[in-house]
């Protein structure tokens, strides 16, 4: 979704890892803006503000405006590299949006309701998929998709074809993809005759195994009476 927000991008005219190493320093992230039928240009941006974006609520689907020099252009967060230890962003790529033009984007999938197959019939409800592929306009990418699975049963599911599509989005994801299903719990099976016929046998054991000892000791006892 196109947001208005404005990161402010600072030209870099070398790269390479020492170059990567001073933006650093100074507090700034090593970019990359391409597409729309233009060259690449390697920027600086704040991963503050990078790490603002991704954690919106549109997140990695956010569109705004990058300003640099005097140009400003309406981008998305494409990719991003961040340290393994201290989770700062160490490289961003930035793709060029033509608002005109359809672009694919993933949408995350989200649940509502209380399934009747799990408050009447006691059921579960499992997720299946958490997002969802569609194609559509800048300006109608949803922040994500909320679907009701009030009336699903034991059985019933909820499939990719199943939300709703407006404006102009169109489904990319596989329209049999299932969304979410209400599935029966597994009993589980218990044995009580099993488990109550080898109690007895559990205990006569010891009483075998003293028989048996008493049976070896009788002849030990009549060689000492002789």
């Amino acid at each position: 979704m196109k947001k208005d927000i404005t990161i402010t991008a600072k030209l870099r005219h070398t790269r390479g890892k020492n170059e990567a190493r001073r933006l650093r320093v100074q507090g700034l992230t090593p970019a990359v803006v391409y597409g729309a039928g233009n060259e690449s240009v390697a920027v600086a941006v704040s991963p503050k503000e990078v790490t603002k974006i991704l954690r919106s609520s549109t997140g990695q689907n956010t569109i705004f405006n990058l300003a640099v020099e005097e140009a400003t252009t309406p981008v998305m967060i494409v990719d991003w590299q961040t340290d393994p230890i201290k989770e700062n962003i160490l490289h961003v790529d930035l793709k060029r949006i033509d608002l005109t033009k359809r672009i694919a984007v993933k949408i995350p999938i989200h649940t509502t309701g209380e399934p009747k197959g799990v408050k009447i019939q006691g059921g579960l409800l499992e997720a299946i998929t958490r997002e969802i592929e569609i194609e559509c306009l800048a300006d109608d990418i949803p922040d994500h998709f909320t679907v009701d699975v009030t009336e699903l049963m034991i059985g019933q599911n909820l499939r990719a074809s199943d939300v709703p599509m407006t404006g102009s989005m169109k489904l990319l994801s596989s329209p049999e993809s299932v969304v979410a299903h209400v599935v029966a719990l597994r009993a589980e099976e218990v044995a009580p005759a099993a488990e109550a016929a080898a109690t007895p046998a559990a205990a006569a054991e010891p009483e075998v195994i003293k028989k048996g000892k008493k049976e070896e000791e009788a002849p030990v006892e009549e060689k000492k009476k002789k």
